[in-house]
């Protein structure tokens, strides 16, 4: 079941891959993300001493929180992932011109997961492109409504 999706990056980046990963979260933010109170928009992963941390994602405060208990909203969480998956991610960072972006955070079961996508920035004339193909896809099918 899907929680929130980063729509902006599948607009603004090309995705070359993805992978499903883990999140060290702690149990106010569990239960401030079954409410849908986070937000992807603008955040991103990267790399410290070999490990992976996720940056920008904004998990609101439980409303029953003490607030001598909270933490930031917006403090970095590590994103779980094997060693060999973080060290190939690390790897194609360096060597070209991509980035790691967070693109959707949902449940599997009783655990919550993150997308995390290898990705590479689009130019403006290519953000045009794509919006006039949504465009005539969309009347396109407004089209063949009409006749069916």
């Amino acid at each position: 079941m899907l929680i929130v999706k980063n729509k902006k990056a599948y607009f603004d980046y090309d995705i070359l891959d993805s992978w499903e990963a883990g999140i060290d979260l702690r149990g106010h933010e569990v239960k401030s993300i079954r409410q849908k109170h986070v937000n992807l928009k603008g955040s991103y992963i990267s790399a410290v001493n070999h490990e992976l941390y996720i940056k920008g994602m904004h998990v609101s405060l439980w409303k029953w929180l003490a607030p001598s208990a909270s933490l930031p909203p917006d403090r970095e969480r590590k994103v779980l992932l094997h060693k060999k998956t973080v060290s190939y991610l690390i790897g194609k960072v360096k060597e070209s011109g991509v980035s790691i972006i967070p693109l959707e955070l949902y449940f599997k079961g009783s655990l919550i997961k993150l997308r995390v996508g290898l990705v590479q920035g689009r130019k403006a004339y290519q953000k045009k492109q794509v919006l006039k193909e949504r465009t005539m896809d969309k009347e396109a099918k407004m089209q063949m409504s009409k006749y069916v």
